[in-house]
């Protein structure tokens, strides 16, 4: 004879939201729904601000913060290369093994002679990457950043692009992203925990 039923109730309960959980996943995997984290990152075959050819295995061994922008970018792109070398000299010798890796996503005009000093207004340590159109689109799939270019009034354009900064760890892998809005020293204290 069961004393108080009520005690079961949490269990009850419990085993409902397992159940649950179990046929919502049932029914995403018949959908075609797929669970597991996006990958993020991946091989490329560029040129970086020395006219260099850099591929991806050039870096392993070494934890990068890998950002797409461009270098006719009015604002964010300065800006957030700016949190980005605050942070690496809040660092200090313990960001030693990170590279911040800077690939445009307007290679028609960031040719290496134009990345070179643009990056050397944030610091030695950038490294500048472009390359083809193609090896540029091929580069932005793999990293699943939007940039699209739009026409301005008078002429020209700008490019309209996310704006995430990538942690890859030394082995090539993907392991989290970061907002510039953190900020330099909440970006250097959240580097601190992967590096």
């Amino acid at each position: 004879m069961i004393r108080n039923p009520i005690a079961f109730v949490p269990y009850l309960i419990a085993l409902a939201a397992v159940i649950g959980g179990l046929l919502s996943y049932a029914g995403d995997k018949a959908a075609g729904i797929d669970h597991r984290p996006a990958a993020i990152g991946g091989s490329f075959a560029l040129v970086d601000q020395n006219g260099t050819p850099r591929i991806d295995t050039d870096f392993h061994g070494r934890t990068l913060l890998v950002y797409f922008g461009f270098t006719h970018c009015p604002d964010v792109c300065p800006t957030t290369l700016a949190v980005v070398a605050g942070a690496l000299e809040q660092l200090g010798p313990a960001g030693q093994h990170l590279i911040p890796i800077f690939v445009s996503v307007d290679p028609a005009r960031d040719t290496p002679a134009v990345l070179k000093p643009y990056l050397a207004s944030f610091g030695p340590r950038f490294v500048g990457l472009t390359g083809s159109a193609q090896a540029i689109e091929a580069i932005k799939k793999d990293y699943r950043v939007y940039a699209v270019r739009e026409p301005l009034e008078g002429g020209g354009y700008a490019m309209t692009h996310s704006n995430t900064l990538y942690l890859i760890g030394p082995n090539g892998n993907f392991i989290t992203h970061f907002d510039e809005t953190l900020g330099p020293e909440k970006l250097a204290e959240a580097l601190r925990k992967y590096l």
